[in-house]
């Protein structure tokens, strides 16, 4: 299962059925869970944890070190979830000391070919990452999320849940669960994400509710307070519509209108 010409360090903990490709190097301080896959020309530097059963291409680099001039050589790490697919010539860094020390991928993402992650940004599941999108530092990425071909998303923003960022579409400021962003130099909304929705099983009740609540926090001339008012009267009756609520609550940076 390990290729002759691989270079693994003496300290890297492999689980049970990992495959490590030729040539590729496995630094200190890496642990592989069991069943994982990893491609030639693939180089692992540590402190990195991987889960169970990811595929990771050949040409890929995790756990280099954060792109980052405040990073002073602290201790930081990358943690990869189960199932992950990494393919060719991706990048995943590590994280910074006043970032949280932690990048990190969840479970059952798609991390297509030329994507960045930078340092200390958080990553749920079943998020696709499709050919060169890449995330700047402290970036928070909810599940489910779809990010188009050649779109960025810029430090410390959070896109929520559901989202779909649209090809080559540059995202300046936070973006609401359910919300499609669309290209126009920067993203801009375009309606909710509802085709995706379908797909993953909500009722024409559920999306009916999102809709309400995007046209009023998009299309009713309302300013954010007045529109946050009426949201959390929609709220009462949408579990979907108080997780946008909450994510108005904890946005950091403007809110994408």
């Amino acid at each position: 299962m390990i290729h002759p010409t691989a270079l693994i360090d003496p300290s890297a903990v492999l689980g049970s059925n990992v495959s490590v490709g030729a040539y590729s190097v496995i630094g200190a301080e890496v642990e592989i869970g069991d069943g994982t896959v990893v491609g030639p020309h693939v180089v692992i530097e540590g402190p990195t944890r991987i889960g169970r059963d990811n595929r990771i291409a050949q040409f890929a680099s995790l756990g280099g070190a954060p792109q980052d001039k405040k990073w002073q050589g602290e201790r930081t790490e990358l943690v990869i979830g189960d199932r992950n697919l990494i393919r060719e010539f991706t990048t995943l860094n590590r994280g910074t000391g006043d970032g949280g020390g932690v990048t990190r991928l969840g479970n059952d993402n798609w991390v297509l070919a030329y994507v960045h992650v930078a340092h200390d940004c958080q990553i749920g599941n079943n998020v696709v990452f499709s050919n060169y999108s890449a995330l700047a530092g402290h970036v928070t990425i909810g599940d489910w999320t779809i990010l188009s071909g050649y779109s960025g998303v810029h430090q410390f923003c959070k896109v929520g849940a559901h989202a779909f960022i649209g090809m080559g579409c540059l995202v300046g400021h936070d973006v609401p669960p359910f919300v499609m962003m669309a290209n126009e130099q920067q993203g801009r909304p375009r309606g909710i994400n509802s085709e995706g929705l379908k797909r993953r099983g909500f009722d024409a009740t559920r999306i009916a509710a999102i809709k309400r609540a995007y046209r009023t926090l998009y299309m009713a001339g309302l300013s954010l307070p007045e529109a946050r008012e009426k949201l959390v009267e929609q709220a009462r009756e949408s579990d979907d519509v108080r997780a946008m609520l909450e994510f108005l609550d904890h946005s950091e940076r403007a809110l994408a209108r």
